[in-house]
């Protein structure tokens, strides 16, 4: 009968270990920074190689889908906030979701909150491009044909200059596409669909209303 081979500690099968150890703090400042859940976050990271800003991207795209799969669902309760600053500037805006369960949670509160602040601060006019008036629309593009025929742009090359700058000014005036006053690495649309992907609810921006003093 053949003696069996032993195997020396050099060849006794190695057990498998990450490549990539994940630091505890960054799967925190992860969650902290897009509001997603401690799996969520550290299956992020894992994906992404360990690498923060992969993992936020990977992160954002998750949510985009999950945000896209509620879109569609009634979003039929929700919140009146109000938000004065310095007794100048005042901001009502309805933020509304699918359950009153969701309405009452600390997420979705400060979510309102931080939406008056921000239309305080920024003063979007319209909540989406698609609540903007065809002719203001028509408008600003014959705008920017002259500004772009101006500047001696070849023919062939306006069109997506147009496109470009029309997006642009889409982030100026429309909430959803602005920066978030308080992270402007994120809009109000990557803002909310961080929000659905945690409460697991539709959310939605429905209307606003800014005054000013001494405004028109």
């Amino acid at each position: 009968m053949p003696k069996r081979k032993k195997l020396r500690p050099n060849k006794l099968p190695k057990l498998t270990r990450r490549k990539n150890k994940l630091n505890i703090e960054d799967i925190k400042k992860l969650r902290e920074a897009t509001g997603a859940g401690m799996m969520d976050a550290k299956a992020a990271l894992e994906e992404a190689g360990g690498d923060y800003d992969k993992a936020v991207a990977v992160l954002r795209k998750k949510g985009l889908a999950k945000a896209a799969k509620k879109a569609e669902r009634t979003a039929g309760v929700g919140v009146i906030e109000s938000y004065v600053h310095g007794g100048k500037i005042g901001v009502l805006v309805e933020v509304n979701c699918e359950t009153d369960f969701v309405a009452r949670t600390d997420d979705f509160k400060n979510f309102t909150k931080d939406i008056a602040m921000h239309i305080a601060a920024v003063n979007p006019q319209y909540v989406k491009a698609e609540d903007i008036p065809e002719d203001e629309i028509n408008k600003e593009k014959d705008m920017i044909r002259e500004e772009v025929a101006a500047s001696g742009k070849p023919a062939e090359h306006a069109e997506k200059i147009i496109e470009g700058k029309l997006q642009k000014w889409y982030g100026e005036v429309c909430l959803m596409d602005q920066p978030f006053v308080k992270d402007p690495n994120q809009t109000i649309e990557q803002l909310r669909q961080a929000l659905v992907a945690k409460l697991g609810e539709n959310i939605v921006i429905a209307r606003f209303e800014r005054l000013e003093v001494g405004g028109a």
